[in-house]
């Protein structure tokens, strides 16, 4: 794979989209591979990276007469950095026939901001997140700790970059940069014990108060921390599931990153030995497979919508999946044998939703599998079929 194209599965929904709106807006974390696919698809526009500050200011001397040239077909990478270009692009849209913007940004906040306020109605916006399973191709068949190691960012698989480079280059250029940028941070080591502590958080209840102590922060500061670090698709948040069963159920979301490879990072895991031995490569592993299924939703074009059930006897299931009025539960464990103890919570949380309960499933590490509706397992490589 070393070098070539990786083909992602969102391009089919590129595409179908892209016969219906004047605007495609793509975002997703840096190097998730979002220019990438849009140049691959989009080969014939024109593309203008707005990281550009020369170019930036050339754009300002006439924007409107700049798209009208390109509009078309043209691809504004990291739009987000030019913010009054949108009111622009919305005039042009309207004016030119067939015209056609694509833009990328991995700021969600900025980016979202703008697309809501001047694009309403003409623009279709998906997310690309780092490469799933079923993109890795053969690659999926490797080790687990492998897979967990170097999570999913293309320039690991596809240029065959050590993750420990990628991964320090990705943190010192784009975290501490970009997102220290937007939060004014002044003293930079509480910033960068917050991230540690949050990857030591990584699949477990987020409490706000409780990093607030252990940073030495106030609570507002961690909220708007994670707040950022979640726009940029550093990390994301996983609501818990609370429709009434008539139970005292926890509110609290989960805390889950965008990719397992900087987790490990930031726990200081450097090889697959290390993490093999390593306490927290449970939730690690579980953090992998939760991102498995957000990464097929966003894929298809959907939002998520997935949570997680745990009460306060501490009964938990890692995920709960609705469609429509259905629900779809899956237990996470990373072990590679099968253990009925495994099934103990689904078996529960069936017997309390009844009905609406139409499958549950084991996803764990080993190899055997049985598909059945009810109290089912299944490797996790194969769970990216199911979401």
């Amino acid at each position: 794979m070393s070098n070539a194209f990786i083909d992602r599965k969102l391009r089919s929904e590129l595409i179908r989209l892209s016969q219906h709106y004047a605007v495609l807006v793509l975002t997703g974390p840096r190097q998730s591979g979002k220019t990438t696919l849009c140049k691959n698809l989009f080969s014939d526009y024109h593309y203008v990276n707005l990281e550009d500050i020369s170019l930036r200011e050339q754009i300002a001397a006439s924007p409107k007469g700049f798209l009208k040239q390109y509009a078309k077909g043209v691809i504004l990478d990291e739009v987000q950095r030019y913010p009054e270009l949108f009111s622009y692009i919305q005039v042009v849209a309207d004016e030119v026939r067939g015209s056609h913007f694509v833009l990328t940004g991995s700021s969600n906040f900025t980016l979202m901001e703008k697309v809501t306020q001047s694009l309403a109605g003409r623009a279709a916006t998906l997310t690309l997140l780092p490469l799933s399973l079923a993109e890795l191709g053969d690659h999926i068949k490797a080790d687990t700790n492998t897979l967990l190691l170097n999570g999913g960012y293309p320039a690991v698989w596809a240029k065959n970059i050590p993750v420990l480079d990628a991964s320090r280059n990705y943190y010192n250029t784009y975290i501490e940069r970009d997102v220290r940028g937007l939060l004014n941070i002044k003293d930079l080591t509480k910033f960068q014990t917050f991230i540690r502590l949050c990857a030591g958080r990584t699949a477990t209840e987020l409490t706000a108060s409780a990093l607030s102590n252990e940073v030495g922060v106030s609570v507002p500061t961690i909220n708007e921390w994670l707040s950022v670090l979640e726009a940029s698709y550093i990390l994301f948040r996983l609501p818990p599931f609370y429709r009434n069963v008539g139970k005292r159920l926890i509110k609290t979301p989960k805390l889950y990153f965008c990719d397992t490879g900087l987790v490990c990072f930031l726990l200081g895991i450097e090889n697959e030995q290390q993490l093999a031995a390593h306490p927290l490569r449970g939730p690690i592993f579980e953090n992998l497979v939760v991102l498995e299924f957000l990464k097929s939703r966003f894929n298809q074009g959907k939002l998520s919508n997935l949570f997680y059930y745990r009460d306060q006897s501490q009964r938990e299931v890692d995920i709960v999946q609705e469609h429509a009025d259905k629900l779809y539960a899956y237990e996470i464990k990373s072990a590679k044998a099968f253990h009925r103890e495994f099934l103990k919570n689904l078996v529960y949380l069936k017997k309390l939703l009844g009905s609406n309960l139409v499958s549950t499933q084991v996803i764990y590490d080993g190899e055997t599998d049985i598909d059945s509706p009810e109290y089912g397992m299944m490797n996790f490589r194969n769970a990216v079929h199911v979401s």
